[in-house]
């Protein structure tokens, strides 16, 4: 015997068409937004460059922001759509290492210290905030400057800090909450991994 189905909410399908609506109006906006589109390109141009000179590609982001950083880094370094060589990407996002190092210097160094013991000129960093004002990836942002990292920021707000910091900003605003520019950023990123893998593996979209 199936178990009942839970009494819905009067309202809940108004709400549903609701959300729906306005995530898509805030789709719209970003494909209307000839500089986010513009930074888009750039984004994956700058990507794409660091690793065919041999450049590695790190992320990170707080909450569901890393895993953002997390689902970009295993496509890269993983698969996306079709089979190719994996390609040098990872997400600052080791419990171990995050946790060690969130206690002995505080949870501001996190990125930034794992970008000192790993990163080196030529590589790249997408540092993901869906304010632009998180104190530990604008802390990645800075050491990445100081390493020759070419740095790309994913915000959801315009001018931010984190966008002063970095080399190249792609700000999605999407609204009063965060959860609309998170459901904008992960589009960014599967755009930017088609791009890079159109840039180095043409044959899987020939």
């Amino acid at each position: 015997m199936s178990a009942p189905m839970p009494d819905r909410q009067p309202g809940d399908r108004d709400r549903v068409d609701a959300a729906l609506a306005e995530a898509a109006a805030a789709l719209e906006r970003l494909r209307r937004d000839p500089l986010a589109l513009a930074a888009i390109a750039g984004a994956a141009a700058m990507i794409g460059a660091s690793l065919r000179a041999g450049g590695r590609v790190f992320s990170c982001g707080n909450g569901g922001s890393m895993c953002d950083a997390m689902h970009f880094a295993e496509e890269l370094s993983g698969r996306y759509r079709k089979n190719r060589r994996p390609l040098a990407a990872s997400a600052i996002s080791d419990p171990g290492y995050l946790t060690c190092t969130a206690n002995d210097f505080g949870y501001e160094e996190v990125f930034a210290r794992y970008l000192l013991a790993h990163g080196r000129a030529g590589d790249c960093l997408l540092a993901i905030s869906t304010s632009g004002a998180s104190p530990n990836v604008i802390a990645a942002a800075k050491a990445a400057r100081d390493l020759g990292i070419t740095c790309i920021g994913l915000t959801g707000r315009r001018e931010s800090a984190l966008g002063r910091e970095v080399d190249l900003e792609i700000c999605t605003p999407a609204g009063q909450f965060a959860d609309r520019v998170q459901e904008l950023h992960i589009k960014v990123i599967h755009i930017l991994i088609e791009l890079v893998e159109r840039r180095l593996f043409p044959e899987n979209y020939a």
